[in-house]
């Protein structure tokens, strides 16, 4: 029960950050401590009830994630918030979590070896991101031109077709730079994307009033990792450790 007390204690503050990121990008710092706060009842519970071995296993959980996560922040890999969320849930639930969901165990899996939940959740959510590119290319398969597919192809994994009228306060980036020389307008791929301020935007409306471009362009949009870590998380409790489970049953078989 205290197991699923914890997750369920979890749930509303990643669900929050989600939101928060889809919306601004940025999640508050106020969200951790109060995060925090609400699971020191059960990190006192636990320490109470199991002791040393349950305090040592929580201090290796949270070592572990903070040098993991400071590095890829440092490497510009993680963002701030990201690897605040990891930190708290290393120490709310350090180990994973054995939940009895009537009458059915939880995670479905099993532990895996390495039993560090926030790891887990981690590794989960880098593999669920792969479900990101698969959606936009099933989605630009339904909505980009047969003619224009074979120029676009990688385009299509990580981007879509906006209308230039409709770029302006979003959470997105052009995919292409676009250049007024002697031939006309010209364009081409920028690695990172082009950031849309209201210039670069007037700039393409200009360009779609004289018929220079086309009235969609290429945009690609900066996807929260929020939302991957919250739905690690979740597969995290539920089903277990992915990594470790395609390992033991594809890669060793």
């Amino acid at each position: 029960m205290m197991e699923l007390l914890k997750v369920l204690v979890c749930m509303p503050f990643l669900l929050y950050s989600c939101y928060s990121d889809i919306k601004t990008r940025r999640v508050s710092n106020t969200v951790w401590p109060i995060m925090l706060a609400a699971g020191l009842p059960f990190i006192i519970y636990d320490l109470l009830t199991r002791g040393s071995p349950y305090l040592i296993h929580m201090v290796l959980s949270f070592v572990f994630i903070f040098a993991f996560v400071y590095i890829l922040f440092q490497l510009n890999a993680f963002g701030g918030a990201d690897a605040k969320i990891m930190m708290v849930i290393s120490i709310i639930i350090p180990a994973f979590p054995m939940i009895d969901f009537f009458g059915t165990m939880l995670p479905l899996q099993g532990v895996p070896i390495i039993n560090l939940f926030a790891f887990s959740v981690f590794g989960n959510s880098v593999l669920l991101t792969v479900i990101v590119p698969i959606g936009l290319f099933l989605y630009n398969l339904a909505h980009v031109p047969i003619r224009e597919m074979p120029k676009k192809l990688g385009y299509m994994f990580v981007g879509y077709k906006s209308k230039v009228s409709d770029l302006k306060d979003r959470h997105i980036r052009l995919m292409d730079v676009y250049e007024h020389t002697d031939d006309g307008v010209v364009s081409h791929f920028t690695r990172g994307g082009t950031e849309l301020d209201d210039d670069v935007v007037h700039e393409l409306e200009g360009y779609v009033d004289k018929g220079f471009i086309d009235e969609k362009v290429w945009v690609t949009p900066g996807l929260p990792f929020m939302i991957p870590i919250t739905a690690g998380f979740i597969t995290a409790v539920v089903f277990g450790d992915l990594i470790f489970y395609f390992t033991l049953n594809y890669l060793v078989m």
